[in-house]
């Protein structure tokens, strides 16, 4: 299966461009209005100040939100790329859950935990809505 002439379906497509487009308003949140808030998820073991990490993943966001909305040839490598990001920054939800960091109105501890189970969630959105998933399960078929 070629991951350039793959297609998806016109649910998959509004979903891309949906996280796309949220990726794009959390990328302008981590560079202005909330980027307070964000450093409260970055983890004090990361040798780097809060606010160049805020604002270094603010970059990588929009780099994301726009590659999903508008890179479609590439959409199965971008998918694939958002949910390793995915991934990576999951320590920063688990730190904000571990040291009782409020943000985002995450103020007590079962919203804080019950965000962590929204992590796989977006992970499968970007893959699913990007046709990697069904390009990963032909893959290793």
């Amino acid at each position: 299966m070629n991951k350039n002439t793959l297609t998806t379906s016109q649910t998959q497509q509004f979903f891309r461009i949906l996280l796309g487009s949220l990726m794009v308003i959390a990328a302008i949140g981590h560079l202005t209005f909330q980027r307070e808030e964000f450093q409260a998820q970055v983890p004090s073991w990361i040798p780097l100040s809060k606010d160049l990490v805020v604002i270094l993943s603010g970059i990588v966001e929009l780099g994301f939100g726009l590659s999903m909305i508008f890179w479609k040839q590439q959409r199965v490598n971008i998918g694939i790329a958002l949910a390793i990001f995915y991934i990576l920054i999951f320590p920063g939800n688990i730190a904000q859950y571990v040291n009782a960091t409020d943000a985002f109105g995450l103020n007590t501890d079962t919203k804080r935990l019950i965000r962590l189970f929204f992590q796989p969630v977006l992970i499968f959105w970007a893959l699913w809505s990007t046709g990697a998933t069904t390009y990963l399960n032909h893959k290793f078929d």
